[in-house]
């Protein structure tokens, strides 16, 4: 298989850190726009699905279905990228993203429950686009400053991601008159940020940085056949290495420990009494925690290596969960557990997928890549469908202490991995 000819030359050093910023600035900027749109739907996500249904039990779905489409995605867009690079991959997971708000609009509008699901599921394009997006920054950094280009790229999505919540509001208010439910606005608002991101995307990320890492890598101990690109040379890259293996479960554990307690979140609140600005506040603090200090994470990932990050992120993520969970109608305690939830998925997120890319070739990392979201979002998706159930049944806090305990096994594994450099 030819290089593509914006890959195919050689790049020379000067070339190499111009086209690093170049690249990196895109990235930044595709991220504040995807960012926004994630965000602007996520914060009422499970109040519009309480409406809509009928029922508390339900609530959690919308967000369950968010993540369930990210997982669902994220192999497809894996396979894309491995065979024609990061650009039109991200294009197509943003369109889709914006499809997928629209159909969760005409589901508010015509009540319909599992027409909203199938939105929401399609709605999770635009949130696989910004986590593959942080692999893209991945694909021309150096070894050793790999964690912070990825912390660099997640802390990027801050911008939109802490604005989006507090535009919810105003957005539900513009559609009024337009027969749409107000917590629906924010979707419609979604699907025009997704659009742009797509065609800033589309037209100034060339070249295509993981084509222009291939072809560097051309000749290179790490170069090998495009048969070694395929799903199922990943797959094999990830069974030989216990460090990638390592890094998969990171990455998945926090996530799920994150969504799950995240997304039931703004249902505890109302029942005590909080509205919508409110929920919207605590969300924009649990989102800020998320990527705001992620540079933090990159650099002591790069500077105290991958394992010691590893093991921040289990006590940040269990003192969240205790604080959360024994918050009661307390909402500034809930407030406090929210964005150090968010901290510990930072760290856990940076240092997993730093890892991960550390601990496989070069030719299999897109498709090792899609795995790890793959994993994430289905692990994610299954802990917030019983959030849900958990909470109707048992409690804010009982789902607080199941969080912690899926911590568990990561704790484990991250103690007994070999402490290699990095």
């Amino acid at each position: 298989m030819p290089v593509p000819h914006s890959a195919s030359a050689p790049v020379a050093v000067a070339d190499l850190l111009s086209l690093r910023r170049r690249t990196t600035a895109i990235l930044i900027v595709s991220q504040i726009l995807g960012g926004l749109g994630v965000a602007i739907g996520i914060a009422l996500a499970s109040v519009l699905a309480q409406q809509v249904s009928g029922t508390e039990a339900l609530s959690g779905l919308a967000p369950t279905a968010m993540v369930a489409g990210t997982a669902l995605l994220s192999m497809p867009l894996a396979a894309l990228m491995t065979a024609r690079g990061r650009r039109p991959g991200l294009v197509v997971a943003y369109v889709l993203g914006a499809v997928g708000a629209g159909v969760v609009v005409l589901a508010a509008v015509v009540g319909s429950f599992p027409l909203l699901l199938v939105g929401m599921a399609g709605f999770g394009a635009g949130s696989s686009a910004n986590l593959q997006a942080r692999f893209a920054a991945a694909d021309l950094a150096e070894p050793e400053r790999r964690a912070r280009a990825i912390s660099t790229v997640v802390w990027a999505t801050t911008i939109g991601a802490v604005l989006g919540p507090n535009i919810a509001a105003p957005a539900g208010r513009s559609v009024a008159g337009m027969g749409i439910p107000a917590a629906a606005g924010p979707f419609l608002w979604a699907a025009g940020v997704f659009l742009v991101s797509a065609v800033m995307v589309a037209a100034l990320l060339r070249p295509d940085p993981l084509l222009t890492a291939r072809a560097l890598a051309a000749g290179s101990a790490e170069d090998t056949a495009p048969e070694g690109r395929s799903l199922k040379a990943g797959l094999r890259a990830v069974r030989e290495s216990p460090r990638a293996r390592l890094a998969l479960v990171t990455v998945a554990a926090s996530h799920t420990a994150m969504v799950s307690i995240m997304s039931m979140t703004p249902v505890a609140l109302s029942h005590h009494g909080a509205g919508i600005q409110l929920i919207g506040l605590v969300i924009s603090g649990h989102i800020a925690g998320m990527y705001a200090f992620s540079p933090v994470m990159g650099w002591l990932s790069d500077k105290l290596g991958r394992l010691s990050v590893i093991g921040l992120a289990v006590g940040l993520l269990s003192c969240a969960a205790l604080l959360a969970g024994t918050a009661g109608a307390s909402h500034g305690r809930t407030a406090a557990g929210l964005f150090v939830l968010g901290l510990g998925w930072s760290a856990g997120l940076v240092s997993g997928s730093a890892l991960l890319t550390d601990s496989v070739p070069q030719a299999a990392r897109a498709a090792v890549q899609g795995l790890s979201d793959l994993t994430m979002n289905t692990s994610a998706g299954i802990g917030g469908a019983a959030a849900g159930l958990i909470v109707a049944q048992a409690g804010y806090g009982w789902l607080n202490a199941a969080g912690a305990c899926l911590l568990l096994p990561l704790a484990v594994l991250a103690l007994r991995s070999p402490k290699r450099s990095g």
